[in-house]
Parts: C-alpha cells; structure tokens; sequence
C-alpha cells in the first residue's frame, strides 16, 4: 500500500527537576548548597532513510514522546540527558505545521536531520541562586517542558523522469519494460492508483529513477479525480516523458490528449509546464498507430518537441528513448527563479496575552510566561516569591487590572490557578 500523508504527534522530553539540598559532611558544619541541575529533555528528530518509499509506518502509531531528563541530584551532580527520539522518514517528505501548514523542513538527502521538538531544559538546582545576600536558598526549578506539537508529514517522489499522460496510454507497460517494477498492467482505466517507482540501469554507472505517475484527467490542477494527490509528485522531477497513445484506439485525438494534459501541469504549477518534455508515441505496433504517427510527428516538431515511436508491448525504441532521458539529464540545470519561493517571516511573538472565559476566570497565555510556571515549585515559599517577582516585572499584574480584575477573581496560567489579591 503507497501511503503519501500522515499527521502525527511528537512530544520531547521534558528536562529534569533541579535539586534542593545542602551539604551534610564530616566536620563541614555549615555546609552550603549543593543541589545540581536536571538534566536536558530528549529531541524528537526525523531521519531520512534511503529503505522507505511510503509514509505507511505513520498510518499504524502517530505519536511520538522522547525521554525525559533525569533529576539533579546532591554534591551539584547534574541529571542525565533524556534520549532523543528519531524517526525515519523517506527522501522527499515535506513537513508542515498541523495548524498553519507552513513548511518547516523538506527532507531530501539521505541521512539528513531535523529536529522537529526540542526538548526542555533542565531546572536549575538552589545551588545556582546562592548571591550575596541570600546565601542558603532553598529554591530549585522544575525541568522545562519540552516541545510538543501535531505536524503532518506529505510525501513527493524524488524521481528524476516523470510518466504522465491520459489513463491506458500504456505508462505501467513502459516502466515494467525498462525496469524491474512491476506495476499492475490490465486492460482498463485507472489501473495505476498510486505513483510506482522504477530504476532504469543503462550501463555502469548510468542509471536514473522513473515514476509512473497515475493517469490524469481534465480538472486535475483542482483536485477533480485524484488531481492534487498525483500532481505533487511531478514537481521533483527534471524531465517529463508524456506518453500518447496514437493509435487513438481509446476515441482520442493524441493532439487534444498532449494539450490536456500540459495544461493541468500548467495550471497546477507553472513550472511543471516549462519542464523539458519528450514526446513518447505508444502502440505503434497497431495499424492505426502507423496511419497516424505522421501527423504527430510533424505537429510536434512544429511545437519543438522530441519525439519517439515506441511500443511497450514488443519493447521497440524503448532503449532509444531511455538513453535520450539519461542525456538530458545530466544536462539539466534547476531552474528555480527567486520569484517562486515562499518566504514566511516570523512576526515578533507577543510575552503574553489575556483572555477571558465564561466563568470570569482571567487566563494568561505566552509561551514564555508558560514554560516559567511550569518550572516553579509553588510549594516551597522561595518558588512562591520568585513567581511574584517575575509576576511584577513582566508586567501581567498591570496588565490584568487594565483588564479590570477585582481582588478575589480567578486567575489562571497554564495548569497553575490561584486567587488575586494586590
């Protein structure tokens, strides 16, 4: 089964809590504190493997949670790093936010490496809040929450020749003939439901990927059939072989079908209309093939095009038209122009913001503010002081009374709710 979406949920590690200790040694009688750090939370990081070509692993587990750091511990000893989770993925997979769908990775290189949740800092231990002044704290974080977030994952083929033309214009046939796939082959429409991808060997060190891509239809670049499903997967590649069946055997003009088709490239992206075509005339071991391909051919000639007479039933030009493929494209060169990439520009995010729901409760949000609260240990009375102080600088409780908060009204930040009071 080609599976080409997925959404999934990754969760990193959560970094461990800071140790509250002091020193407790012989003939040390005013040992001070000693507490150490938590340790870091795992990352979740996705991995290219060159032995995946589908995204079906995702259809069976969707989520995804990294170690969490290991506590401080006493004489400053720090927690242990939480383990990564890395998970594989294959060459060509796009990763999106859930919400936005703003791109935030395009995996491409085998091996390559991107960490799609950081996990959390470790909390500090009262060791590292000695000053001056307050020579004996007893406050020590909590570890930092580590990222979590839903992503979906999209697959595009990495293949360098692209397939396309109308359904049972003999695209299957080819691919099995000049590779070692082995598509499904039958006599009716839609035989090919998913792309299938064949390596096409030359000789050594000649050799290139080809994908079948299914058949289009008209309405493809808008979804009709299975349109945008199938049409990603041409955007990788750096040459088309747009097969026509010119015995017309189907009721078809080869002419109407070679237009049609380019238009739905056109339309779905326009650089998939300027990508380099050859033109492959199938079935030419039918008579009706044989009166038409003159016409064809000088029709394509006239459009600029290549053109080679082939049959995937008995094999003949087939080798023609994959050397031809091979010389392309080591003499192709990307052409990206600067106008067609998508810039996305972060906006400064706000240090927090206030909301209110039905029940009057007054609730803070902020990724910053969030993660602090996570970290403070509201039961120790130095962690109760320290919120305050952040509490003031910050600016929330100026905030809130702008907001028109009254002595005794609900406040609530993150999973953490307590009563006002000035």
């Amino acid at each position: 089964m080609f599976i080409d979406r997925a959404r999934i949920f990754v969760q990193a590690g959560s970094g461990g809590d800071g140790m509250s200790g002091f020193r407790r040694e012989k003939y040390v009688p005013k040992g001070g504190p000693s507490g150490g750090d938590g340790g870091r939370g795992g990352n979740v990081v996705l991995v290219v493997d060159q032995n995946l070509n589908t995204l079906i692993d995702f259809r069976y587990k969707k989520q995804f949670k990294a170690e969490r750091g290991g506590n401080g511990g006493m004489s400053n000893r720090f927690g242990q790093y939480g383990e990564d989770m890395y998970i594989k993925v294959p060459p060509g997979t796009i990763v999106k936010e859930d919400e936005t769908g703003i791109v935030l990775a395009d995996l491409t290189e085998i091996g390559q490496e991107f960490i799609i949740a950081k996990g959390g800092r470790g909390g500090r231990g009262n060791a590292r809040f000695v000053t001056s002044v307050h020579r004996a704290p007893t406050f020590a974080e909590k570890g930092e929450p580590g990222d979590e977030k839903w992503i979906k994952l999209e697959l595009k083929l990495l293949a360098d020749v692209g397939l396309v033309g109308y359904p049972s214009v003999g695209k299957s046939s080819i691919l099995s003939r000049v590779s070692a796939a082995k598509p499904e082959v039958a006599a009716y429409h839609f035989t090919t439901l998913t792309p299938v991808l064949g390596v096409v060997s030359l000789g050594e060190g000649r050799s290139f990927v080809l994908a079948d891509i299914p058949g289009l239809i008209e309405g493809a670049h808008e979804g009709v059939g299975l349109g945008h499903d199938f049409l990603r997967h041409i955007e990788r590649t750096k040459l088309i072989l747009h097969v026509l069946d010119v015995s017309g055997m189907e009721g078809r003009d080869p002419i109407e079908d070679y237009h049609k088709i380019n238009q739905e490239l056109a339309l779905y992206n326009e650089r998939l209309g300027k990508r380099p075509q050859i033109i492959v005339a199938n079935k030419m071991d039918l008579p009706q093939a044989r009166d038409n391909f003159q016409r064809v051919l000088d029709y394509m000639v006239k459009e600029g095009r290549e053109v080679f007479a082939v049959s995937a039933a008995t094999g003949e030009g087939l080798t023609a038209v994959m050397n031809r493929a091979e010389q392309l494209l080591q003499e192709y060169v990307e052409d990206f122009p600067l106008e067609d990439a998508k810039v996305y520009q972060a906006e400064p995010e706000r240090e927090f913001w206030i909301t209110r729901e039905d029940d009057g409760t007054f609730v803070v949000h902020g990724k910053n503010i969030e993660k602090l609260v996570a970290m403070i240990n509201f039961d120790n009375d130095e962690g109760v002081r320290r919120f305050q102080l952040i509490w003031r600088r910050l600016g929330i409780e100026e905030a809130l009374l702008e907001r028109g908060i009254q002595e005794g009204d609900n406040v609530r930040i993150r999973d953490v709710a307590f009563e006002y009071h000035p």
